[in-house]
């Protein structure tokens, strides 16, 4: 069984968040980047399921400029077989993720596609579902366990009040949640050696692809400060203050 993960680079998830000045997007400049925590899990997923001899190739594929390499070599340092870079300098939204996902998988023809549940930047959460709409495979979001038997995935994920499990028939598309594994540690031999492989790198024009933004940003803005919490001393001022100050009614 072939695998194909994808894998993002994002803000590392230890950096706190700031925007630019004129409020357009979050600043990158400067800031330590690093391989989507979600992504990770989907990575860690594949090469769970090649120690079980249940896949023999992992490819990591992911999209963007060639700065991109960094979480390339991080993944090829955790043990995948290859790394693909489909690169651009174009900002990419949800859907050209997923059609240039689709325009690869066309080419390697993965028997699994395996993507985080979301990226930590944009938290839209979408091109996952998108890439199973546009390729008619069977899809499963959130997982937090997968188990292969007789060729049939089967893949927990938490919904409302529970956990449901799902049977999907290969190939098929399956986004990670964080409660799927912990990601090994890289060790600093493995990134040394991931820096000496090769990195297939595939301009975006080769590909053929609409990459065309259809939604625009107007906008990125800090939350509302949090208001100072108050202690009370019992229930009823509680209920008091909430009453006089908050507007709940009871």
């Amino acid at each position: 069984m072939k695998i194909l993960v994808a894998v993002k680079r994002v803000v590392d998830y230890n950096v706190k968040i700031r925007i630019n000045a004129d409020g357009t997007d979050v600043a990158t400049n400067g800031v330590k980047m690093g391989i989507n925590p979600f992504d990770e899990n989907a990575v860690e997923a594949a090469l769970q399921l090649k120690e079980q001899d249940q896949a023999n190739e992992i490819i990591a594929v992911s999209l963007g400029s060639s700065a991109n390499q960094d979480v390339l070599r991080h993944a090829l340092a955790m043990g995948v077989d290859r790394a693909l870079l489909v690169e651009t300098n174009s900002k990419l939204q949800p859907l050209a993720v997923a059609k240039l996902l689709k325009a690869v998988i066309a080419q390697e023809q993965p028997d699994l596609i395996l993507l985080g549940k979301q990226a930590i930047d944009d938290d839209a959460g979408q091109a996952g579902q998108m890439l199973a709409a546009l390729l008619n495979y069977p899809q499963a979001t959130f997982a937090s366990s997968l188990q292969l038997e007789n060729n049939e995935l089967l893949v927990t994920r938490e919904v409302d009040g529970g956990t449901e499990t799902l049977a999907l028939s290969l190939p098929a598309v399956i986004t990670a949640d964080l409660r799927l594994n912990d990601p090994r540690f890289v060790k600093l031999p493995n990134l040394m050696m991931a820096r000496k492989k090769t990195i297939t790198t595939i301009p975006v024009a080769d590909l053929g692809v609409d990459i065309e933004s259809r939604l625009k940003l107007l906008k990125v803005a800090e939350p509302a400060p949090r208001k100072a919490g108050v202690m009370v001393s019992s229930v009823d001022e509680l209920f008091q203050k909430l009453l006089d100050h908050e507007g709940v009614t009871l």
